[in-house]
């Protein structure tokens, strides 16, 4: 065993969190600090021997000591620091502490999740050189020909074009070499910034940079009454604003008062397809300021330098998505932190630890001390509750658009309806109305966006003879399979291939039914099937030239997002089709007309937020037209124009439906009336898998007071997945308090262990 050896001395020591799943220590392990290491400061990453094999094991010093009362002669000590960047701030620990409580995570594990594995790598970073025109520029005189090319370039491009890139100015200026760009630096006629690759990136998409002549009076009233709340502690605020309402330019505007007070704020937004648009304009209008972005979609390399100069102090703005809540912002800085689209379920954490980044950032501003502001027109109901019936969040409306823009009329059309009047037989996603629109559209110049929150190319695959009933579904999964059109075989679908979107297992797609051996039938719909569509019924939309599909099938990362948006910003694709990405926080003004394939898709899934997220998805789509002068307009279609969230939604009446859905959740006794946490277990075994339900359900029911509902055990609604068996127990109480005592228990029993055969989801938004 390695234990500190006569000669070496102690100098107190430190509990060490270790990245593995320890969960029987949530104070960290003891080890000793060798003399080498007196300066060891909590918060930095070291190396420690682990178990009896000693095996070096990364974790993160939590708390130091002087005296302990275990056996000093037992006590390994710390074998070396981990020269991976700066210690993290003690207000990041001491979040990361009430993460590993409040969702039942390994403390270690947690502090994994909040570094990024490139920062631990030490992987390299990269940066650009950006030239603009010298504020007071050197001598013209006696410039060459080539230099002056190059300041004629520069000269005649817009503001918002500027600054721009090295290597791409010597290329707008007819140039093989950039000597010529560099001379001009020297001579101080242009100026030289070095700005990371991502801000390089984004001041191509600072679009509507322009400050606003005037503020509406709702914005400039929030801004004072949130303005004011800045330098008075934690406070929490809830921003209702309908689409186009304005809401950016209050963030923005409180940034400014943040940032000149010499504090950092931290904007969260839900997808990684929202920042290079937000990004662009944070750009756009904080030119003197640096910005930081920090999302699981850049490069590694990015993703380091990024956290680098956070870590650093020398970012004013910090932007990202879900993990941008972790931004190792120094303690004391931290000055607002504003989560937009605060109700999107990407802010929820499919992975230990099982965080929801709003509620994390809300935690992180009463660490901080600081104001958190969430925004939506569509709050979840958690939050409205919060702020409109309990009173703990103040609330501020911004109930119209901006000047200047006009709600978008929306119109619900039956789909069943839409059918008959087709004299064909062949299937028609499009209906004859959306159908004329698009073209319509389209014949006028303007753009289109088209939602369908369903990937491939059909969800059922099976035999067309009712007599046989055989359906394709996964072997690890108990679900359906999805069919993709294989892209290199286009001209038929015999080349097409089957995945499944839970394991994602995939085979080539089966020619003739294995049952009775009649030739099988794709059906149902996703984003293919209606990219196809759109190519066969309108010339003028190319795929990939005018056309383009965004989904997770089609869009690999960060780099394919921005060139998307690049290209609909600048009017060379006409048409967007794609899932629920496109739904949220895009500006376009040219956008004319919104089409809805199918509003249902979601709608009968067995989960108490099915019709929550159907609301949401239809408004916020919804309100991608109309951002101009010119009247957008939506079209839903859907098989059941009389649900109650589709109605509402396209009534733009979210109070409403508030109203009615608390009342129905308020009788079930759920969220947010309650709270709830969900215990999976999973195994291989079906029968150990309900075993292991049942012995924990029967120890929580003798742990838990009265307060506590068990619910269970019972399959889970897709009951295996992976190949595993997955059975359900769900704990319901009206506050976190007995929840949070019966899961501590039960982690001091040994009874709950997350990890690969046990899922513990505190505050779940997803029970399928």
């Amino acid at each position: 065993m390695a234990t500190l050896f006569e000669h070496e001395v102690a100098l107190g020591y430190a509990r060490v969190a270790v990245e593995r799943g320890v969960d029987r220590f949530p104070d960290g392990l003891t080890y000793a600090i060798p003399e080498a290491l007196g300066d060891l400061a909590v918060g930095e990453r070291v190396i420690v021997p682990l178990g009896r094999s000693n095996v070096p094991t990364a974790g993160y010093v939590i708390d130091r000591c002087d005296v302990t009362d275990l056996d000093s002669q037992t006590i390994k000590p710390i074998a070396r620091r981990d020269h991976t960047g700066p210690a993290l701030p003690g207000q990041l620990l001491a979040l990361a502490r009430w993460i590993s409580s409040y969702y039942c995570s390994p403390m270690g594990m947690t502090l994994a999740a909040m570094v990024p594995a490139a920062v631990k790598r030490r992987v390299g970073m990269v940066s650009r050189t950006m030239i603009d025109m010298a504020a007071s520029a050197g001598p013209r005189a006696k410039l060459s020909p080539k230099q002056r090319q190059v300041v004629d370039v520069l000269s005649a491009l817009a503001p918002e074009k500027r600054p721009v890139e090295l290597r791409a100015l010597a290329r707008l200026a007819g140039l093989g070499t950039t000597s010529p760009v560099k001379r001009l630096v020297d001579r101080n006629v242009l100026v030289a910034s070095t700005r990371s690759a991502i801000e390089a990136a984004w001041v191509q998409q600072a679009v509507d940079t322009t400050v606003p002549e005037a503020l509406t009076g709702p914005q400039e009233a929030i801004i004072e009454r949130i303005g004011d709340a800045l330098n008075g502690g934690f406070s929490a605020h809830l921003l209702f604003g309908v689409t186009a309402s304005g809401k950016t330019e209050v963030y923005i505007r409180l940034i400014e008062r943040v940032v000149a007070a010499g504090k950092v704020a931290l904007m969260l937004v839900p997808e990684i397809a929202l920042t290079p648009q937000t990004g662009g304009r944070l750009i756009g209008r904080f030119p003197n300021h640096r910005v930081a972005v920090l999302h699981s979609g850049l490069a590694a390399a990015q993703r380091h330098q990024q956290w680098a100069l956070v870590a650093n102090g020398t970012i004013d703005i910090v932007l990202g998505a879900r993990s941008a809540v972790f931004a190792p912002i120094s303690d004391g800085r931290l000055g607002i932190v504003i989560v937009d689209e605060e109700h999107d379920s990407s802010y929820k954490q499919d992975q230990l630890p099982r965080y929801h980044g709003r509620d994390v950032a809300i935690r992180r501003a009463q660490l901080a001390d600081c104001p958190v502001l969430l925004g939506s027109a569509t709050p979840s109901l958690e939050s409205w509750h919060n702020a409109a019936a309990n009173g703990s969040y103040m609330l501020h409306r911004l109930n119209e658009r901006v000047p200047g823009m006009c709600q978008p009329k929306v119109q619900i059309v039956d789909f069943v309806e839409e059918r008959k009047k087709r004299r064909d037989h062949r299937v028609h996603l499009l209906g004859p109305q959306l159908e004329t629109a698009i073209g319509r559209t389209l014949d006028r110049g303007g753009q289109v966006l088209l939602l369908l929150n369903r990937r491939g190319w059909a969800n059922y695959i099976a035999c067309p003879d009712h007599r046989c009933g055989w359906m394709l579904g996964c072997d690890y999964c108990d679900t359906t399979v999805v069919y993709h059109l294989d892209r290199l075989r286009r001209g038929g679908r015999t080349g097409g291939f089957v995945r499944c979107h839970h394991c994602e297992a995939e085979q080539r797609l089966p020619e003739i039914c294995p049952v009775c051996g009649n030739r099988i039938s794709t059906f149902g719909l996703g984003t293919q099937r209606v990219e196809e569509e759109l190519a066969r019924k309108f010339g003028q939309l190319v795929e990939g030239e005018t056309m383009l599909r965004v989904d997770s099938d089609s869009m690999h990362g960060a780099r394919d997002f921005h060139d998307a948006l690049r290209r609909f910003g600048s009017g060379e694709l006409r048409l967007l089709l794609g899932t629920q990405m496109i739904a949220k926080g895009l500006d376009f003004p040219e956008v004319q007309l919104v089409g809805v394939i199918n509003a249902d898709t979601a709608i009968h899934l067995p989960d108490f937020r099915a019709t929550e997220r159907t609301f949401q998805l239809v408004s916020q789509v919804a309100g991608r037209c109309g951002r101009s002068a010119t009247p957008g307009r939506v079209i839903v279609q859907t098989f059941q124009p009389q649900a109650e969230a589709i109605r509402l939604a396209a009534s733009h009446d979210y109070e409403a439906f508030a109203a009615g859905e608390l009342a129905g959740r308020k009788r079930c006794r759920l969220p947010p009336f309650t709270r709830m946490v969900r215990i999976v277990a999973r195994d291989s075994d079906f029968t150990r898998c309900v075993s292991t339900a049942r012995r924990l359900d029967g120890r929580l029911r003798a742990l838990a007071d009265e307060s506590i509902r068990v619910r269970g055990p019972a399959p889970c609604p897709i009951a295996r997945i992976a190949g595993k068996h997955r059975q359900q127990i769900e704990l319901l109480a009206e506050t976190p308090q007995p929840l949070q005592r019966l899961l501590a228990a039960a982690r001091n029993e040994g009874l709950i262990k997350p990890g690969a055969s046990m899922v513990v989801d505190v505050d779940p938004i997803s029970l399928l």
